[in-house]
Parts: structure tokens; sequence; C-alpha cells
């Protein structure tokens, strides 16, 4: 080796290769001269290895409380084992007596043949055992209750129409339907159902049998077990710790995943411990239709909910929605027979512990209202109030975007960021802005967030009993009182009646007023005769001294096209006069027709517009509009009447003579 004495480097010509070799030699001053400073080199041999090393396994699992006696503690094996033994039975074919070869983790990162639990799926005795087909040769990965992080990975990856905007939320689309199918949605009439649920006209409730069910279910079940993977959300529905429901939900799309884990009830890993069996489970198969053939079909879309079988089958509809809302159907037949009454409300809460439930159809307010800044939100949609008090029935919202904008709805304009879902919007596609004014999709346009997204939310989303109970309208009539004091009686009527007025928007410029009934205003959901909860809902103010009131948001001094719209400075003074009990010390006088107690004055709102018949210039329009309207009620009762609570019509006969009466 060649060597000048000096540190420098020299060649050795003789080496085989036949290059010169580069020498160095250290020297005191080793430590100034090219000196490295990187950290030590990392461990790992190959790429996929470092990769390897980025992310900590912390998969999610249900482990499945343990049998074993004295505490003995189960291994992450065996929990996960359990887990998986629990969702493969869950997807367990009617046919082939059990569920499919189920494990955990995405295929696609999947660098081995998946080592799987052996099913233990419950057996269906009647049912003939097919020979074994491909379909029990291949593994079913489950991406079990995900992250939002993950999601967004699965979406944007395998999803198309799936994209980040501008905010962080997610936009996705829900296909060729953009809201809910309610004339495809079916209830099994069995010979529970039969006695219980209301039938008939002007029930929502659409009879199908047990054996188009499980045709159904069969072919949504074959389906999911086709794919490769599934996502399976293992969530709570109702913040009350003695009446929380657990349920399972199985999808095709990274898109019902998200939703669905923001609008349940998020568990916490130890809750995920204890979770064990659903109490009801959803298969959302809505990317395959349902066969048009089968019985009690109308079209290629198919919602299906069997209460003995704790399940609902979805076939022909990706829009989430129906997840949600068959979710509430649910709570509305399950909660009435403990006792409690199921509620579609808004919900808040002032600071010194009252309570307000907000009822309200599309256009009425019910959002605007029930958001105050000065209060708590319980929640915005769905209810239970038992003997504790009330209780959100979900973990999220589900706020409708179109024509959002920072200045009118803050809340909701800040809540749409990272984990939030954007249904249906249109984007600038370079800047990601979301334009929430178009409705080139829709006009449906949905945002899904957790209800920790709102500021003032209450968590626990529980409450004390309501002390007042607020029915909005808003009547394009423009004869309700802006603000009436209900009896009890009245208010069963009100409740039952579910009405609003609005203006039908043509192209023709129509400006009749139409008036529009939606039983406990959320016909579309209820599962029960109204008049069961409009009598729940009586005793339950009876018992705990709720007031019910009917809020007019409409038009005041005319019908659309002659009157005004009430201000909202004057709703909001009525509404803030409701929660500090000062309308209660009011002076009282009664209206024509609906016989309602209307205060004669209300600080901060003009006296005049109280009484509708003094902002009328035209008495007798005034006088034939009211009647008009009073029609109109009657007619929507008479679906009602011939329904008995108890031996004899007594309620029916006392709710009757609370309303118009002419």
């Amino acid at each position: 080796m060649a060597s000048n004495g000096n540190g420098e480097f020299s060649f050795d010509s003789k080496r085989r290769s036949g290059l010169p070799k580069i020498q160095t030699q250290k020297t005191d001053d080793d430590n100034v001269v090219c000196h490295d400073d990187s950290a030590t080199p990392v461990k790992a041999q190959t790429l996929d290895e470092l990769h390897s090393l980025q992310k900590k396994k912390s998969a999610p699992t249900t482990p499945i409380k343990s049998p074993h006696a004295f505490g003995v503690a189960v291994s992450e094996e065996e929990r996960q084992k359990q887990q998986l033994q629990s969702i493969s039975a869950s997807l367990a074919s009617l046919t082939r007596e059990t569920g499919p070869k189920v494990v955990k983790g995405d295929p696609a990162r999947q660098a081995e043949t998946p080592k799987v639990a052996q099913s233990h799926a419950t057996h269906h005795h009647h049912a003939p055992t097919l020979n074994i087909s491909d379909s029990a040769l291949k593994f079913t990965h489950i991406l079990y209750n995900l992250s939002p992080a993950e999601l967004y990975e699965q979406a944007i990856k395998y999803e198309k129409g799936s994209f980040i905007t501008s905010s962080g939320a997610l936009a996705t689309l829900s296909g060729a339907k953009t809201g809910r199918s309610p004339r495809d949605k079916r209830v099994v009439r069995d010979e529970t159902t039969e006695k219980d649920l209301w039938w008939g006209k002007g029930s929502p409730n659409i009879e199908m049998d047990e054996q188009t069910f499980l045709i159904n279910r069969e072919r949504a079940v074959d389906y999911l077990c086709s794919l490769e993977k599934v996502y399976v959300n293992d969530q709570f529905l109702n913040w009350d710790p003695n009446n929380r429901i657990k349920v399972r939900i199985v999808s095709a799309r990274a898109y019902h995943s998200l939703f669905m884990h923001n609008m349940c009830i998020r568990p916490t890993a130890e809750e995920l411990e204890e979770f064990g069996t659903p109490d009801f489970t959803i298969y959302n198969a809505g990317q395959f239709p349902c066969n048009r053939y089968t019985h009690y079909m109308t079209s290629s879309t198919s919602i299906d909910v069997n209460l003995a079988r704790k399940e609902m089958v979805i076939l022909g509809t990706q829009y989430a929605g129906e997840m949600k809302k068959g979710l509430f159907s649910l709570m509305h037949y399950l909660m009435p027979m403990r006792q409690i009454l199921s509620l579609h409300s808004g919900c808040n809460m002032g600071k010194g512990g009252d309570v307000a439930l907000f009822f309200g159809l599309s256009g009425t307010g019910k959002t605007t209202l029930s958001t105050d800044h000065n209060r708590y939100l319980i929640g915005d949609d769905e209810h239970c109030w038992s003997d504790h008090g009330v209780s959100n029935i979900e973990g999220g919202c589900y706020a409708k975007c179109i024509d959002l904008s920072r200045e009118k709805e803050p809340d909701i304009w800040n809540a749409i960021k990272f984990g939030t879902v954007l249904e249906n919007v249109v984007f600038e596609e370079h800047t990601r802005e979301v334009d929430y004014a178009d409705k080139s999709v829709t006009e449906n346009t949905r945002a899904a967030y957790p209800i920790e997204y709102i500021p003032n939310a209450k968590i626990p989303c529980v409450g004390p009993h309501p002390k007042n109970v607020i029915l909005l309208a808003c009547d394009a009539f423009g004869v309700l009182p802006p603000v009436s004091k209900l009896n009890l009686a009245q208010t069963m009527y009100h409740f039952i009646s579910g009405y609003t007025a609005l203006v039908a928007g043509t192209e023709d410029g129509i400006k009749e007023p139409t008036a529009t009934f939606s039983a406990c205003f959320g016909a579309a959901f209820i599962m029960l005769h109204p008049t069961k909860y409009a009598a729940m809902l009586a005793e339950k103010m009876k018992k705990h001294g709720a007031t019910g009131w009917l809020v007019n948001t409409g038009w005041s001094g005319g019908s659309y096209g002659s009157g005004r719209r009430i201000k909202l400075a004057y709703t909001r003074k009525i509404i803030d006069a409701i929660h500090s009990g000062a309308l209660l010390n009011a002076n009282y006088k009664k209206t024509e027709v609906f016989g309602l107690e209307i205060p004669t004055e209300l600080e901060g709102v003009p006296s005049e517009i109280l009484d509708p018949m003094n902002t009328w210039p035209d008495k007798k329009a005034h006088k034939d509009t009211l009647l008009k309207l009073g029609g109109l009620f009657r007619k929507n009762f008479e679906v009602f009447t011939n329904y008995k609570i108890g031996t004899d019509n007594n309620l029916t006969e006392e709710i009757l003579a609370a309303g118009p009466n002419f």
C-alpha cells in the first residue's frame, strides 16, 4: 500500500480489478476533516423492512369478554380469533350455514396467505346444506373499525369520486340515488309486528314476508362475501348508558364506513372489549341491485328491516342516509317498548340546566333556532326521553349543505374539516374549494361529522328532563300566530299533525302555499301508531312539568305573496322568552278556530303581530284562509281517528277536541 505519510491517499495500480484503490489514513485532526454528523444508520436490511418500521402495530380489535373463570387473561391472538368468529357468524349464509373465512387487514398489504380463525357460525337447521363452492375457498378481508385517516386512504385509493377538499373534508358520491327511497323500504310482517306496528293507510311501514327478506339477505351477504374486503363498524346508539344499542354495520365502501363512524357513537377501546354480539346488524350491499322479480320488489332498490332477526339489508342504493334513518326507525320500535320516547327533534340546554326540544319539518328553522351559542347542543336530530332525562341517539350530525355560508351557519361551516364526509358536493378542480351553491349533482348535498366538531356540544350528549317542547311551523298561509302556548291535548294534536306550509317552487311561478303534514314531525321513520308517541309525550310532559309551544316562523299580514315572513330577530326573542320562562308570565287571550292561547305582549316583539288578525288588512280574507287551513288539518287527521289506546276512545276524542273548531 502506497502512502505519502501525510494522511493523503495514494493509488495501488496492482489491484486485480485493474482499478486503482482509494486509501485513506487517519490523522490527529480527523475530527475536523470531512466529519460525518449523520445519525446511526437504520437497522432495516431492505426497503420493505424500513417501511414496516414506520407504523406501530395497533390494529383495533373487538375482543369478546373471556368466558374463563378466575379472571384468566385472554391472549391477543385468542381475542382476535373470537372477534373474527363473531364477524364470520354475522356474514353466515342461510344455505351454507357458515360465514366466510375472514381475516383482518387490507388484501393489498398481505404479503402471505393469511391464517384464519375457524368460524362457529349459528346453524339454521331448516335450510338445506349445499356442497362446497369456490366462495368457500377464498378469504374475506375484514377492515374493522378503521380510523378516519385509514378510511380516507381506502376511499381515495379504491373508490372513484373520492377527493380531499380544501377544508380537509372527504368529498364522495352516493351514485344514482342522492336521497332516501321511502317507497322501497319494507318491514317484515310477522306475529309480533302484526300487533305492534302501524300498518295500512298513512303508515310508512310497507310489509314484506320473512321468506322474501331472507332471499334479499342472501343476495346481500353473498355479494359482500364475494368481495376481497368489507368494512365492519361496531358502534353504539343512544348516549344513555342504560339503554344503548350495539350495532354492527357491514359495508362494501369506505365512504359508508366513515359516514357511520361519524354518525353512530364511537366506542372506547375498553367498551369494545365488552362489545360481544351486536343487538342489530346492517348489511349494506348498496352497489348491488335487488332482484326485481322477487316478491314485493317494485324497483332495483330495496331497504328491508326484520325486527325479529334484528337485521337490515340494503340493496340498490348507495345513499348513506338510508343507514342512519334505518337505525332511527329501529329506535322508534325498541325504545317505546322500554317506555322510552323516541323523538325526531333537536335538543339544547341552557347554562342553568333547562332543556328544550325542537320539532319541525324542513324549512321551519329547526337547525337555526336550536343552534344557540348561549346554550349547549345535546343533538340536532334524534333523541330519547327516558326516566333519566333526554339523550341523543347519535354521535354526529348530518347537515344540509346547499347554499351553506360561513356567515349564516358558522358552526356547520367550521365542522367541515378533516374527518367530515361531504356527500355529492361540487368543488373547483384545482383548488378543491367546495361551491355550496352548485346543485349539479343534487340539491340534497350533505355533511356528516362527529358532534364533537360543534364547539358548544354537550359531551356526553345527555340532559335533564325538558322544560319546553317547541313545535315549529313555517305557515305560508299566514294565519298561525308567531307563538301560542299549548295545553297537553293541543300539544298531542299538533304533534300528531306535524304541520308546515311552504311555497311550491315551480317555473310557472305558482305562489299558492302547499300544506305538508308529517305525523310526529317524522312520519317516514315511525313504527308505531302516532297516537302512541303523542300519548307518551303528553305523559312525560305532565310528569315533569314541561310546557308545549307552537311557534310560526312563516308569514304574517297575509299569505305568501301579500304578507311578509316573520323576522328571524322576532322569532329569536320569542324563543329566548320561552327559555327564560318570561313567556309563562305573559297575559293570554284565545284565538278563533284553532283556540290557541296567544300572549298579548312580549318584550322586543311588536304587539300587533302577536295576533295574526291584526296584521291582515282584509279581515274577511283572513277568516277564509283560517277556515281553509282548519279544514286541511281536519282532513289530514281523519286517518288517525280510528285508533284506540286502552279500552275506549277517550284519548282520541280528547285529542280531536283540541283541534280546529268551526
